[in-house]
């Protein structure tokens, strides 16, 4: 079980990512709706992982997965987005993120990301 930020402008996607990691077993320690919140209350809570929505009002996924990674190098953050977002993962891979799911969310692939940053693969 792992304990989870779940950050996403959208309070459904939120709720949906919440539905799917509690059913699987894991805990959602903290929600945020941009990049500037999930910043703060990554360094608040410590989370063990982060899925984070790339486009986000106010702080970009991408930005804050950067502050995130430069106070803990060793963060583990799967990045959430659209279909066509092809270009921004690839930047989001080369930033440290451990993977991505696409939305619409599909449950399996969820937890399957979420246990493979887990054990480090």
């Amino acid at each position: 079980m792992a304990k989870i930020l779940v950050v996403d402008d959208a309070a459904f996607m939120r709720q949906m990512l919440k539905v799917i990691l509690e059913t699987g077993g894991h805990e959602v320690l903290c929600e945020a709706a941009n990049g500037i919140e999930a910043v703060e209350k990554y360094k608040a809570y410590r989370p063990d992982v982060v899925t984070m929505d790339i486009t986000m009002p106010e702080m970009e996924g991408i930005e804050a997965l950067r502050l995130i990674r430069s106070t803990d190098p060793g963060a583990k953050v799967i990045m959430c987005s659209a279909m066509g977002q092809q270009k921004l993962i690839v930047e989001a891979i080369q930033s440290g993120a451990r993977d991505f799911i696409v939305k619409p969310f599909q449950s399996g692939r969820v937890l399957e990301a979420v246990t493979k940053v887990l054990v480090g693969y």
